[in-house]
């Protein structure tokens, strides 16, 4: 599902930032995309913590394989979650997030602000600040998410806005201010720049 704002977004970014512009025409057809469902998504952003992309991938096709459907009720009854080549601590991540889903902790999420929905996903050990800024780009489709942390849109902003020089989270929010309130959209561009393959969560 692409987010029904892309579009405008797009429009409004490329008349506001003729460097963005040029990053988004080189990108045509192609635009952020959401996937799965919350509990999955979330799920999958634990298992990808601190390991490179190709060996997250392929834990998480052993969790599906063995899981069959990634829901917290299958998470909980499993007793092999390791086996798949998790940590004993992201198996208790997991485990934890889905007792959360499980007692309901997490209805009506969609009707939250942004900074709260960042909140009550904190609360679950293992997921953090950028997991849950993730979640609201790319599950929650919200159009204004800086995730000043992600090392990848640090370096993209560097390259394109300080001729390749190191960005400070200060910076960052200066040069993002005339991309309000698109911010995710212009972050997910930036992205493309460093890796035109696009992430799915």
């Amino acid at each position: 599902m692409t987010p029904i704002y892309w579009d405008a977004a797009k429009i409004e970014l490329s008349r506001q930032d003729p460097t963005l512009a040029g990053i988004i025409a080189r990108h045509p057809g192609i635009s952020l995309q959401r996937r799965a469902d919350p509990f999955s998504t979330l799920a999958r952003s634990i298992v990808g913590q601190q390991i490179s992309v190709r060996a997250a991938d392929a834990v998480w096709g052993k969790l599906v394989g063995q899981l069959q459907s990634i829901t917290p009720g299958h998470v909980l009854a499993s007793d092999t979650l390791k086996t798949c080549g998790l940590s004993s601590r992201k198996v208790e991540y997991l485990q934890d997030l889905a007792r959360g889903f499980s007692v309901g902790k997490f209805d009506g999420w969609d009707a939250l602000e942004d900074d709260e929905l960042v909140k009550r996903l904190t609360e679950i050990r293992g997921i953090g600040r950028w997991t849950a800024e993730m979640f609201l780009i790319f599950q929650a489709l919200r159009p204004d998410v800086l995730p000043l942390d992600d090392l990848g849109l640090r370096r993209a902003i560097g390259l394109h806005y300080k001729d390749g020089a190191p960005v400070e989270k200060r910076e960052m929010l200066e040069i993002s201010e005339p991309w309000r309130p698109w911010r995710s959209v212009a972050t997910w561009y930036l992205w493309r720049s460093l890796d035109p393959i696009p992430v799915e969560y």
